[in-house]
Formats: C-alpha cells, structure tokens, sequence
C-alpha cells in the first residue's frame, strides 16, 4: 500500500498494483475491526485510512485523476472480498465507488478539483427530493435525503434534485417526466442528522442530509442519465452508474454469504450438535446442505462475471457509446439473482447452524442481518424481476426501473 502525507498528494495508483491483491492483504484488518465499526455506526479511522492507501475510493476514478479505472468484472471482486471480512466496509465502497463515477460526467478540470485529492470521498442518498432553481451560474439547492452510506467519511456530498423554473414549478423533459439534476457541493455545507439506528449495515453510517438554499455551480451539476465527458472513452464509463450500484452491491451479498458458508464448514467440522453422539457434517442432510449452498453461490458468482465480461467485451469491440437496453436488462437480471441467492444460502446456513447462531459474541448473527438490510435495499428488490419479464416478453419495461 501507498502512503501519503496530505489530501493534496495524489493517490496514484502505481502499474504494478492489483486491487484484489490488496484487497486479501487489508481483509484481515478489515475483519478484526467489524465489530467495532458496528458499536460506532461509522467506519473505523483505521479502515478509512487502509482503504484510502489502497485507493479503494478510486476504483471507478479515471486513470487520467488517477484512478485505478476498473472493468465492472474486476471491480465486483474487489467488493465481493471486502464484503467478506465486513459487509458495512464494502457497501461504503459500493455507494462511494459508484457515486466516484460523477467524474467521469464532469469537466476535466471540475473532475480533478473535486477528485484529485487523496482523501477525495463523495457521497450521496436517496431522491430526487427538494428542488433547484436556476440562478446565474449554476442552481439554489434545497432538499433532505437519505441512506448517505459513507458520508460520514466524505468530503463531498451529492444529490439529485429535480429541475424547477424561476417560479419554482416543477420542469418536465419530451416524456412528461419531471428533469432531475445531480449535483456536487463540499459536505460542510449540508446539515447531517444522525438516524441511522438500524438492524443490519449498522456501519455504513447512512445518514441524512440537508441544504437550505445552497448555491451550486452549473459546473458541479450534471445528468445522470447523459453521456460522460467526452473526454472519458474508457469501456467503463459506457455502463450507467445505477447498474455499479447493482452489481457492487449484489456482490456485497455474495460476500457476507461467502463468509458464512464457510464459517458453517468449519462449525459443523467441529460441533456435536447438544444431545447428539455424531459431529455436525455427519448428518446427510447438512452434507446436502451445504453442497447445495456452494454451487448457489459458485453458480450465481459465475453468472454476474460472465455476464459482465461479456458485455465489456462487446462494449470494447463495437466501441459503444452506451449500453443497449438487452445488455442493461442482463445485467439487472444478473445482479438481481445474485443478490437474492446470496440471501437463501445465507439463511439456509444460518438456521442449519442452530442455537448457537443467535450469539452476537458469534460469526453468523451479524452477518445474518447484514445480508436481510442489503435485500431491503432498492437493488434487492423483488420488483426488478418483473422489470427483465417484461422485456424479456416484449412489453416494453419503463426505463426508469432499470
């Protein structure tokens, strides 16, 4: 891992650096302070400071800022094995990870401003809620949002605001949707109010946040929905930002589910289950069990990659602009099912390893309601499935459900 003294040293990603190399070299750290992220609802100092010297904020970053600019495929590993020592650590870098892919629809000097620093962290929640009216040079901002996963840590806040005229009437696009703005502003400008007293992802520290009337640049602002800078020619910035959030997060579940799988391999190596002769791996139907739990996640792992491999690929050879609407639905369908898979072997294991589960002093009950706060989330829901049947029969899914 790199070092660096000050937040205006760059944190240059270096030629030879591998992030999934680094990620098994930090997981151990990661894992040892779980239980204290969770009594602080925030990420350790410690972490923060491991993940910023493995520049794990920088992942979706362009090269150019520096940023290690990873392929979606490479990027999901990288989740997946820190979701594996703390589930709250990884769903920070998934939410920052894919709000980080705003550089890439800034200016280049607006993307670096904000982005060149090392300690640069944005962050943002649920909307659209408030409203921006338009001034000369930019828009006033008011609003409350969200779920800021990892906006205790950031510098920078974002949010998407719908669009208003100077009579503060809602605007509407061709479709007669409401126009939504995302936009940039430091996080000192907002007030946080702690609310994130929750049952699962207790560290993610999702707070909300406000502004009242807050000036923003036309500059700091963009759409989400648009074309990056053209600047930006990478394959990955041809994947929408939402789609990161699905498979990053669907990753997340992937891990947590990973993680008990095996910490149930080696319980049943061991235990005699209370008045029993027999140790735990004897019995045939946690012999069943547990092969059945492997190939869910072996099976569901493969098919997010593949998918995602096949479709950088495509992106590289056809030199798309964007993603089609078949590669989008793949890519929800995928997510999606990953997700929820890693949510029933969870469960399975969990119940299979029996009383003793229930012990917060334990390995399975935390991470047990980790994975059922990630399925609440709006990438866990069931809805999505309705979305790719629709597409899939031919009759025509709203985009915005993508």
């Amino acid at each position: 891992m790199r070092q660096a003294s000050s937040d205006s040293v760059l944190a240059e990603p270096r030629p030879g650096d591998d992030p999934l190399e680094l990620a098994d070299r930090i997981a151990p750290e990661i894992e040892d302070a779980a239980a204290d992220i969770e009594s602080r609802r925030e990420l350790t100092p410690a972490v923060f400071e491991l993940l910023l010297g493995a520049g794990f904020y920088r992942l979706l970053i362009p090269r150019s800022l520096p940023g290690f600019e990873l392929l979606p495929s490479r990027y999901v590993r990288v989740i997946e094995r820190i979701a594996r020592a703390d589930a709250s650590t990884a769903w920070c870098l998934g939410q920052c990870g894919g709000c980080s892919m705003t550089a890439a629809y800034l200016a280049p000097d607006v993307a670096r401003k904000i982005f060149g620093p090392r300690r640069a962290v944005l962050a943002w929640g649920a909307g659209p809620k408030g409203k921006a009216l338009p001034v000369p040079g930019g828009f006033e901002v008011t609003g409350t949002w969200m779920f800021a996963s990892g906006g205790r840590q950031a510098n920078w806040l974002g949010a998407h605001v719908p669009l208003c005229d100077a009579q503060g009437a809602p605007r509407k696009g061709a479709t007669g949707k409401p126009l939504v703005r995302t936009v940039v502003f430091p996080a000192q400008e907002a007030k946080v109010t702690d609310v994130w007293h929750v049952m699962g992802l207790k560290g993610t520290g999702s707070d909300n946040y406000s502004v009242e009337r807050l000036f923003v640049p036309a500059e700091h602002t963009f759409d989400l929905d648009g074309a990056p800078d053209p600047s930006q020619t990478g394959a990955l910035y041809r994947f929408p930002i939402r789609l990161l959030y699905a498979a990053g997060f669907s990753s997340v579940a992937l891990g947590i589910a990973h993680a008990m799988l095996d910490s149930f391999v080696d319980l049943a190596k061991a235990k005699v289950p209370h008045q029993q002769t027999d140790k735990l791996r004897d019995s045939a139907v946690v012999q069943s069990l547990t092969a059945q739990a492997e190939a869910k996640l072996r099976s569901a792992r493969a098919y997010l990659l593949r998918t995602l491999e096949e479709i950088e690929a495509a992106v590289e050879a056809g030199k798309q602009h964007s993603l089609t609407l078949e590669q989008r639905m793949q890519i929800r369908l995928a997510s999606t099912f990953c997700l929820h898979q890693g949510k029933e072997v969870a469960d399975s294991v969990y119940h299979a390893a029996g009383s003793g589960a229930i012990m917060e002093s334990g390995v399975f009950e935390r991470r047990f309601r980790d994975i059922h706060a990630v399925t609440q989330q709006l990438q866990g829901r069931y809805a999505h499935y309705e979305t790719v049947g629709q597409f899939l029969l031919g009759l025509g899914p709203d985009p915005d459900n993508i």
